[in-house]
């Protein structure tokens, strides 16, 4: 009797048992931590994108480009030439107040000088495009896409209000969203070559030379630095040049 009454109280245990393991495995995936972007890359991470490059040259007297103008398209033109992809677009303003005569002359000298430069005719597009505040000097707007890093959301965004006090964020101890985002984009600004952010370089060639003497110095018993003197006559080409 004993026996047979045990084994109802028994199976109801085991099912009683069953039923909460099955009720814990219906929840949804248990997560530990935070999961806010603590690091300033997880918040802001610099991407590779393309994008356009764009360079502004702005009408000056009778319709010529000035030497410091001049500088900065053939630093354009060199730059699309090794980056760019697709076409270079010359963008022209159009409109009723707009200097035409002066427009069209900047607009030629600008191909002949990028034709002089290496660049095709047919890599060559004009497009206009029309002047929103007359009031405001129209330039002539060179384009082109290329590959660029930058970073992957836009800055100046603050989900959080900062005006008051939030006891959960305090606690958490978070960063506030857009912290490190200008930095990021500066450091992204200044990047020649994004690919560099990607993977390093390969090794350049040494120095034999260099290497060979350091080589001939040690063996002889000789100290192979460089001898600097700071008597303000002496220069770093100089003492490396010995």
């Amino acid at each position: 009797m004993i026996r047979t009454a045990f084994r109802p109280a028994l199976r109801l245990t085991i099912l009683a048992a069953c039923a909460g393991l099955t009720a814990c495995a219906s929840r949804g995936p248990v997560t530990t931590g935070s999961t806010y972007p603590m690091s300033v890359p997880e918040r802001h991470p610099i991407v590779l994108t393309d994008s356009p490059r764009n360079l502004d040259v702005f009408v000056t007297g009778t319709g010529h480009i000035d030497p410091r103008q001049g500088d900065d398209v053939d630093a354009f033109v060199t730059e699309y030439r090794r980056y760019g992809r697709g076409v270079l677009v010359l963008e022209v303003p159009r409109g009723a107040q707009v200097p035409g005569g002066a427009v069209e002359r900047t607009l030629a000298r600008l191909r002949a000088r990028v034709t002089a430069l290496g660049v095709s005719p047919r890599e060559i597009v004009i497009a206009p495009y029309p002047v929103a505040d007359v009031a405001v000097s129209a330039p002539v707007r060179l384009s082109f896409q290329r590959m660029q890093a930058k970073v992957a959301g836009a800055c100046g965004l603050w989900p959080q209000d900062l005006g008051s006090s939030n006891a959960g964020f305090n606690t958490r101890n978070e960063p506030y969203w857009n912290l490190g985002c200008a930095m990021q984009s500066n450091v992204a600004s200044q990047v020649v070559d994004p690919v560099d952010l990607v993977r390093g370089r390969q090794e350049g060639r040494i120095d034999t030379v260099t290497r060979t003497q350091n080589l001939i110095d040690l063996r002889t018993g000789k100290d192979p630095s460089t001898t600097w003197k700071q008597d303000g006559r002496a220069s770093v080409k100089n003492q490396v040049a010995q």
